[in-house]
């Protein structure tokens, strides 16, 4: 039996306005962590570039959806 890969969108919406907690509302715990954390270090040092916020924010998106 093929098992299709199951979305999950209420936890992708969530993870949109706030990082990391999509994951953890689906039991991910240990990644929703990691997520505020090293998500939160990685923004602090690297605002200026615009470009590693808005990476790290989308694939937050992206892997509460897909994962």
């Amino acid at each position: 039996k093929i098992m299709a890969k199951e979305k999950h969108g209420v936890p992708a919406i969530i993870s949109f306005f706030i990082p990391g907690l999509g994951q953890i509302i689906k039991g991910q715990i240990l990644k929703g962590i990691l997520i505020w954390v090293l998500g939160g270090i990685l923004t602090f040092f690297f605002w200026w570039t615009v470009i590693v916020p808005l990476v790290i924010w989308v694939w937050n998106v992206y892997d509460a959806y897909n994962s």
